[in-house]
Formats: C-alpha cells, structure tokens, sequence
C-alpha cells in the first residue's frame, strides 16, 4: 500500500497538471455558453415561494425587497417581530402578492420546523429557501472571556441554515426549487478576531457543496461569498470577547478597513439574479475573487499580511492596529463606506 502511494505522489500531480491543460479550455467555454443561455432563458420567480431567514436587517432585507420586485410571494424569518413588519409592509408595497412573517430564531430546531411547516400550511408549496440568518463575532481567541458564548456563531450561522434545510429538502424536491447559501469570503480568509466566524462560514461551504452532490439535479443549489457589504456587521455590530452582542465602529475600522463595502441593494440583485441563472458559486463583488487566488496561490504571504495590517503591535489594543490608522489619516471611510454605516441609526433589539 505505502509502495502505491510513493507511486501516485510522483504521478499525481504530472498527470494532473496534464489534464488540466487539456481539459481547463473546453471546460471553460462550456460554462461560458452555458451562463450566456442562463441569462437568457433566466428563471421567472413571479408566483413563487421563497422562504428568507434573516429578512430584518442587511443582504436578507433587500432579498426581500428584490423577489417582492419580481412578483414572488415571501416568507420572511427573523427574530426581531417589529422590523421584520416594516420589512414585509415594503415589500407588499414592491410588488410582492403576498407576505407572511414569521419569527423565529434559527438556532432552535423546532422554530426551524414550524418556519417550513408554516409556509406550507400557507402558501401550500416551497420552490426558494434562502439562508441567510448570521451573526459575526470580532475578538481574539486569547480575549474570550467565556468560550462558550461563542456556542452561538455556529448555532445560527451553520445549524440554523442545517435544520432549515433538512425540513424544506422535500417541499424543494417536488417544485425542483433552490437552495440560496448566504457563505462568506470569510469562509477563505484567514482575518484575526473572526476565528468563529470565518469558520462557521467555511463549515457551510462544504456541507452545501456535499448537498449539492446528494441533491443532484433535483434541487439547486446557489452558495454565495460576499466581501464586505453594507450590514450590521460593517456598521460595527458583532458579538465581542465579553460574549455580549455590542456596537463598536473602531473595531470595525479596524477589521474593513480600506475595503469597499458594497451595498446590499446591488449585492442582493446580483444574488437573485445568479440564482435565477442556475449558478452553483457567486462571489460578490467579483473582485474578491482575487482574495481566493491569493488563498490558493501564496497562502503564507496572506497570512503574513493579515498579521502585519491587522494585528500590529501586541500592547496596543485592537482597534489600534495600522488597518484603523491607515483608515483614520486617509478618511478613506467617507468614500468607502456607505452612508448607512456612518451612521448612528443602528438597529439594537
């Protein structure tokens, strides 16, 4: 066995880059044809049902907003009951036939089971399940202050989009619906102080691709990994070391940085539009692609990067490290940045 293995460690990787070289070219014009007659013949949602999780705040609020816009009745999940209202009242206003709301928290199996069970009882058929419910977490592993508070990024982040899942696989098998992954670049970067999160994010990565095998023809599966976009998160809401949910806007300087946050208007049309498209992957905003090369390519040099930008010195607290100052002696925020995330309205509840 060891002697097949020494074999295939010096075969492998020639043979490998051989079929590559072959195979890559038509490969690639194939996808290319194959997206030009997507974005032709390009799914109509008007009429259907599409279930949001997280549809208060953020990408899942302008989900909702983009569907209602082309015509498609929405089930619309979150915690906070009052936002979530104003959110359906809009997108009736949009155009969407029909809304419902329904909260719930992600993290609870059972809320997941009544959210399809709901919408069924409903609207009597399921073809979008959309998981999007997520909270980020920005603090040193070393400054936790009790570990298991952070029980709660994979919770919600991972098991919420799981057990959602798992209840709406069969309503998605009968109409050949989709599943619409709400990742992150995240899930490939290696940012300090997003330890939990970054690997909640790349724990949903491969549990969606492996689905996406299970699932085979019957159900799509779209798995999206935005950069930054306008949200919470980049107006300074995340959970911290202390284990509470808090707003801090120089931490989050520290951790954007001088990286364009693209708004969640034009990042939720690019996801609807990739879904509608039959897309297996959207990264947005394209460019951030790059980042994923650079992963790939030259692992180390990122790693090192990250290190020097945005950790600096070790006496000096986070929010300190040259990432915020180059922000601050730039003012590059007032660019970079949307209006809504230098601003003080932030949701709390």
């Amino acid at each position: 066995m060891d002697l097949i293995n020494k074999f295939l460690n010096l075969v492998a990787p020639p043979f490998t880059l051989f079929s590559l070289c072959l195979f890559l070219p038509p490969f690639l014009c194939y996808k290319f044809l194959l997206s030009v007659f997507n974005s032709i013949f390009s799914e109509d949602v008007s009429g259907k049902v599409v279930i949001i999780t997280g549809a208060s705040s953020g990408i899942g609020e302008h989900l909702a907003y983009e569907y209602a816009r082309r015509g498609a009745c929405l089930a619309l999940c979150a915690r906070r009951e009052k936002s979530l209202e104003e959110v359906a009242d809009t997108a009736r206003e949009i155009g969407s036939p029909d809304v419902i709301t329904i909260r719930a928290d992600v993290s609870k199996v059972d809320d997941c089971r009544s959210l399809v069970e709901e919408t069924m009882n409903h609207f009597g058929r399921l073809d979008h399940l959309v998981n999007n419910a997520g909270i980020s977490s920005v603090a040193l592993f070393e400054d936790i202050v009790n570990i298991t508070d952070f029980k709660q990024i994979m919770n919600i982040n991972f098991w919420g989009s799981v057990y959602t899942t798992r209840f709406a696989v069969p309503h998605l098998r009968y109409t050949k619906g989709k599943i619409v992954v709400l990742s992150s670049a995240a899930s490939w970067l290696t940012a300090p102080r997003m330890s939990f999160y970054n690997a909640s994010k790349a724990a949903l990565v491969l549990f969606f691709e492996t689905l996406r095998v299970e699932l085979g023809s019957d159900v799509g599966v779209t798995i999206v990994t935005p950069g930054f976009i306008e949200s919470e998160l980049t107006q300074g809401k995340f959970l911290t070391g202390e284990g509470r949910i808090q707003i801090d806007e120089n931490l989050r300087d520290a951790q954007v940085s001088t990286i364009p946050v693209q708004s969640a208007w034009s990042c939720a049309k690019a996801i609807v539009n990739s879904v509608c498209r039959g897309d297996t992957y959207l990264v947005v905003p394209s460019w951030f692609r790059t980042t994923y090369w650079m992963k790939v390519l030259c692992p180390e040099l990122l790693e090192f990067w990250y290190r020097v930008f945005y950790m600096g010195r070790p006496e000096e607290p986070s929010y300190e490290a040259p990432s915020k100052k180059v922000l601050d002696y730039t003012g590059a925020q007032n660019v970079l940045y949307p209006s809504s995330d230098q601003s003080a309205d932030i949701k709390t509840e």
